[in-house]
């Protein structure tokens, strides 16, 4: 996958690439999953789309991103909406050299960031995508779905023996709240039953999705 990333290439290396960029986080995940659980788990997504497609190349992923709704877990770092928002629009009119820029984004707490900065892509005709998982049937942090995906990516990462059980509060409770009040152990889900065999599936469906969307993206 080397040849594939963005980081290690020479500028004379690249002919009008798709640059794809992993958009991950620095927060809590419970207190069995590692603090870059969405850096990880974007980044394989990347990088499973550039082994498909040998016009993407990889960028280097946005690892502290908006992380607000965390706040008061140690390890979480984040650079609030408004800033991720500026990130994300001056990286990719940076990049004014590619054929366009897909964003993988593995964090939810990113998605008003990646909307509004959407909205400013739409306005300058940029050739941009916006992609994020949509799992109706998954948990939303650290439960059941990121515990597989992990087993299956980086299972060393994983401390099996300390996964506990959370609420699946309302939205509407986490946007006014945020997780700690909430969930004081960070979990919003239920890990128990978390296999690797599981995260491969989970993984495999995003993948095709991923790659099916900047297949339609690319061609329009």
């Amino acid at each position: 996958m080397e040849r594939a990333r963005l980081g290690s290439m020479t500028w004379t290396d690249l002919d009008d690439p798709i640059v794809v960029v992993p958009v991950g986080s620095c927060e809590q995940h419970g207190p069995h999953l590692p603090l870059d659980t969405d850096t990880i788990i974007a980044t394989a997504l990347a990088d499973d789309l550039a082994a498909r497609r040998h016009d993407c190349v990889v960028a280097p992923p946005l690892a502290i991103t908006a992380s607000g709704e965390h706040h008061g877990f140690p390890g979480t770092l984040s650079l609030g909406t408004e800033v991720m928002t500026t990130l994300v629009v001056e990286l990719a009119r940076s990049a004014d050299w590619a054929t366009g820029v897909v964003f993988v984004n593995g964090h939810g707490g990113n998605i008003t960031a990646m909307q509004r900065a959407g909205d400013v892509f739409e306005h300058e005709r940029r050739e941009v995508l916006l992609w994020w998982p949509h799992l109706p049937d998954g948990d939303p942090h650290a439960g059941h779905t990121e515990t597989s995906l992990m087993l299956a990516l980086a299972p060393d990462l994983v401390r099996f023996d300390r996964a506990e059980s959370g609420p699946i509060p309302a939205m509407v409770d986490l946007v006014r709240h945020g997780v700690q009040p909430l969930s004081p152990n960070g979990v919003l889900g239920d890990p128990a039953g978390a296999t690797a065999d599981a995260g491969a599936r989970i993984f495999e469906r995003l993948a095709d999705h991923l790659a099916a969307a900047v297949d339609d993206w690319a061609t329009a």
